[in-house]
């Protein structure tokens, strides 16, 4: 009895001393516990509490609106200017001079020579083009490269009118390269290798544009020198032979851009594991043909910002063949000249004295009025058309950008003028809007057809005169 109680009194004090090590060990945060020797901490900030929502404040513009009241230059001065130039010898004989200059908001016409005269527009045709597409077309149109079943093995590669697809991967930063033939590629190896599919034989079918893809009006050397390629509703690169850039704008075209474009696709099925039977073979791909895979060019307005900002006529050329489908008249240049001419008609301007053998600018056969480019100008400037205000911001800026920017570098206009280039053998145009002096902006159409030969002596006196625009108080 007596050891049973020791023993139980010994296990109770080994308990107490256990028990009081271990609140020991517990304060000096040696084991777990609610006990500590070590300083409250600092009680944490109370959680933060969103702000109630409040009305955002009114929007700034970046850009001050042109003040309505700013003097209107006095027709007299304006007029001295314009008969300065159209008397300028570098320019030949006064002839063969047209000036329109009008105030972009009354539309007033400060100052005219021979308006109404059709003239050589070299590349200030390009406004057509561009007007036509952005008044009959959606400006998120974009256009798409397919890839569909054919029969038996076959694949079809059909062209929606994208020229510039990149060779391998697409980058949708860019307007150049928007859409990839290697993302078309292995978006189509996938489908085909779901199906079990090993290889192909590869068709490409470009019937959605008809007639040449050259122009009989276009000279051999600006052929044989890149500055257009066979125009096709497929094409890597505009059909350069190696990439285009700001340094090599104008590379070697390939005779057959559609071809070529069929056999880097056919490379880069193959690199995805669908081996290409033979060479690749034009055909049309049936109605209604399965899908297996698309890419997307950049939207429109994109495209027309790129070729009015790099004046290139490829790409011209295709846009007009696009308003010419819209239209319902065949995708060709007979076509496409007379969509684009109808469509400027119906967008407000007059088109009379107009005649297009091409929609680039870049033959000599086509005939505008530089009252009518004057005119396409100030539609693109008005707050009722702002499905084409692409046109007026996308312009070359003088002095920055495009092809106006190493001409006005020292020019009162540099920045404040914003113009379609336009330039052949003894053809040199131009037209587009300046900001004056005392903040009113004018329009301008400028088309002088027989310079002095060579090339560039028509835009020094040009120039001059829209420097002399942006400088002029003229009241």
């Amino acid at each position: 009895m007596a050891t049973g109680a020791r023993v139980v009194g010994t296990a109770a004090l080994v308990l107490v001393l256990a028990g009081g090590a271990y609140a020991t060990l517990d304060a000096h945060d040696v084991v777990p516990g609610l006990l500590t020797l070590a300083p409250s901490p600092t009680p944490p900030p109370p959680f933060p509490t969103a702000p109630g929502a409040v009305e955002a404040p009114d929007p700034t513009s970046a850009l001050t609106e042109l003040d309505p009241a700013a003097p209107q230059p006095a027709t007299a001065k304006v007029g001295a200017l314009v008969d300065t130039l159209v008397h300028d010898d570098r320019l030949g004989e006064p002839a063969h001079v047209g000036v329109v200059v009008q105030d972009q908001l009354t539309g007033e016409v400060l100052a005219q020579h021979l308006p109404d005269e059709g003239r050589t527009p070299a590349s200030t045709a390009k406004l057509t083009t561009a007007v036509a597409a952005l008044s009959s077309l959606p400006s998120s149109t974009t256009m798409p490269t397919t890839v569909v079943r054919g029969t038996g093995d076959e694949i079809v590669l059909v062209g929606g009118g994208d020229m510039m697809l990149a060779a391998d991967k697409g980058n949708p930063r860019t307007v150049l390269g928007h859409a990839g033939l290697g993302d078309l590629a292995r978006a189509a190896a996938k489908k085909l290798a779901l199906e079990g599919v090993e290889s192909v034989h590869l068709r490409f079918d470009t019937s959605l544009f008809t007639g040449p893809g050259l122009s009989p009006g276009w000279e051999q050397n600006d052929i044989d020198a890149g500055y257009v390629a066979a125009v096709t509703p497929l094409a890597v690169n505009i059909g350069g032979k190696r990439p285009i850039t700001p340094k090599d704008e104008y590379p070697p075209r390939y005779a057959d851009p559609a071809l070529e474009a069929a056999r880097v696709f056919a490379q880069r099925l193959t690199e995805a594991g669908i081996a290409v039977q033979g060479a690749p073979t034009r055909g049309t791909a049936r109605e209604g043909a399965l899908r297996l895979a698309q890419v997307r060019s950049a939207p429109l307005d994109q495209v027309v910002h790129y070729f009015l900002d790099t004046s290139d006529n490829t790409i011209t050329e295709v846009v007009s063949r696009l308003v010419a489908i819209q239209a319902g008249l065949p995708a060709s240049f007979e076509g496409a000249t007379t969509a684009v001419l109808r469509a400027v008609q119906l967008a407000g301007v007059s088109t009379a004295g107009a005649h297009l053998e091409d929609a680039s600018g870049l033959g000599y056969g086509s005939k505008l009025p530089p009252a009518m480019l004057a005119g396409m100008v100030r539609l693109t400037t008005q707050p009722t058309e702002p499905t084409l205000r692409p046109i007026a911001v996308g312009m070359p800026i003088a002095g920055l950008t495009g092809t106006l920017a190493d001409r006005f570098t020292t020019s009162p206009a540099r920045g404040f003028a914003r113009a379609k280039t336009g330039s052949l053998k003894q053809v040199t145009a131009l037209a587009g809007t300046v900001l004056d002096a005392e903040g009113r902006q004018l329009v301008f159409a400028v088309l002088a057809d027989d310079t002095v030969p060579g090339q560039w002596n028509g835009r020094p006196p040009i120039d001059a005169f829209v420097t002399a625009l942006a400088g002029c108080g003229c009241r």
